[in-house]
């Protein structure tokens, strides 16, 4: 057994009392949230980084833990009796379309589940073509990190209304996967997005509090000199 499959079946048993056979789907979500925390603190610094390689890094960070994940539920063992609701963590949507088609009791799991990270998908969508009309209508330079060249922030502004688009990517993966990593994809995805939108929450809050601060300071030297 792995550390990663004991540490989600840890997570199961103490979770069963109270989700009975959904538990171990529910240790998953609990376990992806757990290393999305973890790597907040780089998310957080890469988020104020000058190139838009930097944003990569907490997303190559993930990338073992999503192996391990569908290498666990690929080749069989313990977890694999477990189920949320009625399919099988180890199954996959072309599994799930023999077992009662696409409305069975699995496909409906399984559309439930594409459902969600459809919104998630729209959600990061919206917000990022959004953002990127919000700095294509900014003065040049502004609100860019520091260090960032004009090219480098054009290419900022460019690549925030493609990338929120291959969220939609997910669906796609989810649809060839085991139940299990489409419930890490679900939840790593949902996290990005939440987490970006607070970033640049913060970011608007402490440039706004910044540009009242300079303005006060400038009015009072106004005052001042008069």
């Amino acid at each position: 057994m792995s550390v990663f499959t004991h540490l989600v079946a840890e997570l199961g048993r103490l979770l069963e009392p109270v989700l009975a056979e959904s538990a171990t789907a529910a240790a998953i979500v609990l376990f992806t949230v757990l290393v999305r925390l973890a790597l907040h603190p780089l998310s957080r610094a890469a988020f104020r980084g000058a190139t838009p390689a930097a944003g990569c890094l907490p997303v190559l960070l993930q990338l073992p833990v999503f192996f391990l994940m569908y290498q666990a539920f690929s080749s069989g063992g313990e977890l694999l009796a477990h189920r949320l609701f009625a399919a099988p963590l180890g199954a996959r949507w072309t599994e799930a379309l023999g077992e009662g088609g696409l409305f069975g009791e699995q496909g409906l799991v399984f559309l439930g589940l594409f459902a969600a990270i459809g919104v998630v998908a729209a959600w990061s969508a919206v917000r990022g073509r959004r953002a990127a009309a919000e700095a294509a209508l900014a003065p040049a330079g502004a609100a860019a990190p520091a260090g960032a060249s004009a090219e480098q922030q054009e290419v900022m502004r460019k690549l925030g209304g493609v990338l929120p688009l291959l969220s939609f990517g997910t669906l796609i993966t989810a649809a060839v996967v085991p139940l299990a990593a489409g419930l890490y994809l679900l939840t790593t995805t949902g996290w990005s997005v939440a987490e970006r939108v607070w970033l640049q929450s913060r970011a608007g809050a402490g440039a706004g509090a910044g540009g009242e601060a300079a303005g006060g300071a400038a009015r009072g030297g106004e005052r001042s000199s008069l």
